[in-house]
């Protein structure tokens, strides 16, 4: 491969500060280098099993008492893929309706976003497994993996902001991303009784956190603000008794935008509503 080739890559993913970009990068990243181990296993007929090994320290254990030595699963399950065609569809989703949600909210809420669904999927799944009878035989041997609930919560706090934005898709033609979102769940409960009842159910539970997240930012409350960093107060003498000026957007003005936006769309934006939500989003 081309050395610019993996220069660029490298730098789009780890210096563009993007941070859709860095998650989509932390993914393929992860399932290479297990993904080489496991290659290199095989090939050589060896004794070890590594990649198997790497995999389930990643993985949530179902079992709570292995969990409890375990904790740092709970974050480090949603950047670990199974896959080939697991990585693919994770990554594009994500890519698809990262780049919608950051063309209307910041760096810090999408973070935010993808972390705590990772987390609102990985927590929903130890309780079902832990509680609800059809799990009781699987709880001592099932894993959890994938970025596909904090995917999801991605997928419907987009939804969820901007219900009636329209993309195109093969076979469908446009689509609303309110109905797109609504599909996704309703195949994600019907396959709690499928092969991956798991994956479902941690699906849900990122779904949860993205709807809820969304709902709370448009009463004015936004939760990624636990991800932000207290600036310490600092003063400096001004010898020339000048006043600086700090420009800032109004929340309560954001705030409307955002409503306008679920009731109306994107389009129904003034061309100053645009530009306050694109500079909010900069912060």
């Amino acid at each position: 491969m081309n050395k610019n080739l993996l220069n660029e890559l490298y730098s789009k993913a780890f210096r563009s500060g993007n941070a859709l970009y860095l998650f989509i990068g932390i993914n393929i990243i992860v399932f290479l280098f297990i993904s080489l181990i496991a290659v290199i296993e095989f090939l050589f007929k060896t004794n070890t099993a590594v990649a198997s090994w790497l995999g389930k320290q990643l993985s949530v254990p179902a079992n709570l008492e292995i969990i409890a030595y375990k904790p740092w699963t709970i974050i480090t399950y949603m950047f670990l893929q199974r896959g080939v065609f697991h990585i693919l569809f994770n990554m594009l989703w994500l890519y698809w309706m990262g780049m919608i949600f950051m063309d209307f909210l910041n760096k810090r809420q999408f973070i935010f976003t993808y972390l705590a669904g990772g987390i609102a999927g990985a927590l929903l799944y130890l309780l079902a497994y832990n509680t609800l009878p059809a799990f009781g035989d699987l709880t001592q041997k099932s894993f959890l993996l994938g970025s596909s609930a904090s995917v999801m919560a991605i997928v419907i706090g987009t939804a969820t902001l901007v219900p009636d934005y329209t993309i195109r898709l093969l076979l469908f033609g446009a689509v609303r991303l309110k109905y797109l979102a609504f599909a996704y769940f309703i195949l994600d409960i019907i396959g709690i009784g499928g092969g991956n009842p798991g994956g479902s159910i941690a699906h849900i539970g990122g779904a949860i956190l993205g709807f809820v997240f969304i709902k709370q930012l448009n009463n004015g409350r936004d939760l990624s603000k636990i991800l932000k960093k207290k600036s310490r107060l600092k003063v400096v003498p001004n010898k020339n008794n000048t006043r600086s000026e700090t420009i800032h957007t109004d929340q309560d003005t954001i705030d409307e935008i955002l409503d306008k936006i679920s009731k109306s769309g994107y389009e129904s934006l003034s061309k100053n509503e645009k530009e306050a939500l694109f500079k909010a989003s900069k912060k």
